[in-house]
């Protein structure tokens, strides 16, 4: 059985996600409690079901506790469970709660939405530790869709490196392992024919491409993490998230982010994603 559970917290996305895996022929269950995992699976696996999506929260209360256990339970019996749990910023929830007018699950009359967060924030700590974390505080429901279809289809032979682009005006990513800033190279933001370009564009590659700090930079950054990938490896990380970061977040990250997937290709199972670009680039 192929088992995915979707954590996170509430206004990250897990709905959207959710949704995503029904869309993909999964069997699926919201807001599962904890302590019940492991019989929900079984019975799903004798009603012939093989492929399931749960999503387990801080509405389990004391039953988080039980999850890691539970996780490794499954795995130790030939289970392929991943456990994706979706994060975002404390303004980005704040936002997005109160564009919804939405209730916090965790609020009450004593408590602010603030407090509420924090306090689910703390119970989810764990959690989060077992599997990828996902940002999704800049990120449109179609863009998160893209993103949950690709990180699910991701062959899992070996440990994924994700190469993500981002600006430093929106903040790092809550989900990169390593973050490199890139804004000491020369911007191709300042050339008005490249300023409307991205680092996909060929002439802003070109660009860059002619820039030899820019090469010194790319390749002083791929070795670091050739030589360190064998260690994250060794911890038994199933995703290396390594974020590069530029002013806006267009041009010198995109080219960044591209180039090094270009390197690792061949190694690892690679993701690249653009925090900034519209989604689909």
């Amino acid at each position: 059985m192929q088992l995915v559970i979707i954590s996170g917290l509430s206004g990250s996305g897990k709905s959207v996600a959710l949704n995503v895996l029904e869309d993909a022929s999964f069997y699926c269950v919201d807001n599962l409690p904890a302590t019940l995992l492991a019989e929900t699976i079984d019975f799903l696996a004798q009603a012939g079901y093989d492929r399931v999506a749960v999503t387990v929260d801080a509405r389990s209360g004391a039953a988080l506790a039980e999850l890691p256990a539970s996780v490794r339970a499954l795995k130790s019996r030939g289970v392929d469970v991943r456990l994706l749990f979706l994060d975002a910023k404390n303004e980005t929830l704040i936002k997005r709660f109160s564009e919804t007018r939405r209730r916090h699950p965790l609020g009450d009359g004593n408590a602010t939405l603030d407090e509420a967060i924090a306090r689910e924030r703390e119970a989810l700590e764990e959690v989060g530790a077992l599997g990828q974390r996902i940002d999704t505080s800049d990120l449109a429901p179609n863009a998160l869709r893209v993103w949950i279809r690709d990180v699910l289809a991701v062959d899992r032979s070996g440990m994924t490196l994700a190469f993500e682009s981002f600006g430093f005006k929106q903040g790092i990513p809550l989900d990169a392992d390593l973050v490199f800033d890139v804004r000491c190279l020369p911007n191709p933001f300042y050339d008005p024919k490249l300023r409307p370009l991205t680092g996909l564009d060929e002439a802003v590659v070109r660009f860059l491409d002619a820039l030899p700090e820019a090469q010194a930079m790319l390749a002083d950054i791929g070795d670091f993490i050739e030589r360190w990938l064998p260690a994250f490896v060794r911890d038994n990380r199933a995703y290396l998230t390594v974020a590069l970061g530029c002013t806006g977040g267009q041009h010198r990250s995109v080219w960044f982010a591209e180039r090094l997937a270009r390197r690792f290709q061949e190694r690892s199972p690679v993701l690249v994603r653009h925090r900034q670009l519209p989604a689909g680039k």
